[in-house]
């Protein structure tokens, strides 16, 4: 699990160090994705003025304000559950939507996207957490749905890979094994389509597990901005 030594330095440096330190630490082909949700157009620019330019948000009208008043040359990630009521604001600029959990979200993601004419590429969110409160779908209904019908008429999405949340738990060979039955089931679909290039599992709490066992996105927040505060 995450290093005390880790959790400390990421509470003494700045910002911008914080991200300078993952920089350094993290494997060349482990993309950061800095989870900038409810914290202040004032802090991701001092992440983005280091040199950040991907960030993750988890509700839609926030994302979409923050997009409205920043750089526009920042990848924005959609790592939260998504509603499909939603999908028509982010669809003129989303670069990666994390956590699809159904067909249905796939065809609405398809239908705004072709409005922008854009494709939005997607990450398929699997249930591997003992806890009932985390979203996914199961191994058997992400493959029935990359083998439906359905799925391979819409064109303007594209499921690039798998997303996943490990346990909430101190058991380190409990988030190990989450990761591994993740891996695994990638490395599956990963033989049938030549789309799949990125796995996303691991947060500030199990990013470095989630590295060994291959992860190829990690998704940090507190670790970079500190504790999580109020919306604004």
């Amino acid at each position: 699990m995450l290093s005390i030594l880790t959790l400390l330095i990421s509470y003494l440096l700045s910002i911008s160090e914080n991200i300078q330190h993952f920089k350094n630490i993290l494997p060349e082909k482990v993309t950061l994705v800095a989870v900038s949700k409810t914290k202040p157009n004032e802090a991701i620019g001092e992440a983005y003025a280091a040199g950040q330019r991907v960030f993750g948000e988890n509700k839609v009208r926030e994302m979409d304000g923050k997009w409205q008043a920043l750089p526009k040359d920042i990848e924005w990630h959609m790592i939260g559950h998504v509603q499909t009521n939603k999908v028509k604001y982010m669809a003129p600029f989303v670069h990666l939507i994390h956590a699809v959990d159904s067909l249905k979200l796939l065809k609405e993601i398809n239908k705004q996207a072709k409005k922008h004419d854009r494709i939005i590429k997607c990450l398929l969110q699997i249930k591997i957490a003992d806890e009932e409160s985390k979203f996914g779908l199961a191994e058997s209904d992400a493959s029935e749905i990359l083998n439906s019908e359905t799925f391979q008429d819409l064109d303007h999405v594209e499921v690039v890979g798998l997303m996943g949340m490990a346990t909430f738990t101190s058991d380190e060979a409990q988030v190990r094994r989450e990761f591994q039955l993740l891996k695994r089931i990638y490395d599956q679909f990963s033989n049938h389509l030549e789309s799949f290039n990125i796995l996303s599992m691991g947060m500030s709490g199990d990013y470095e597990v989630a590295i060994e066992e291959g992860s190829t996105m990690v998704r940090v927040g507190s670790s970079i901005f500190g504790e999580r505060s109020q919306p604004w």
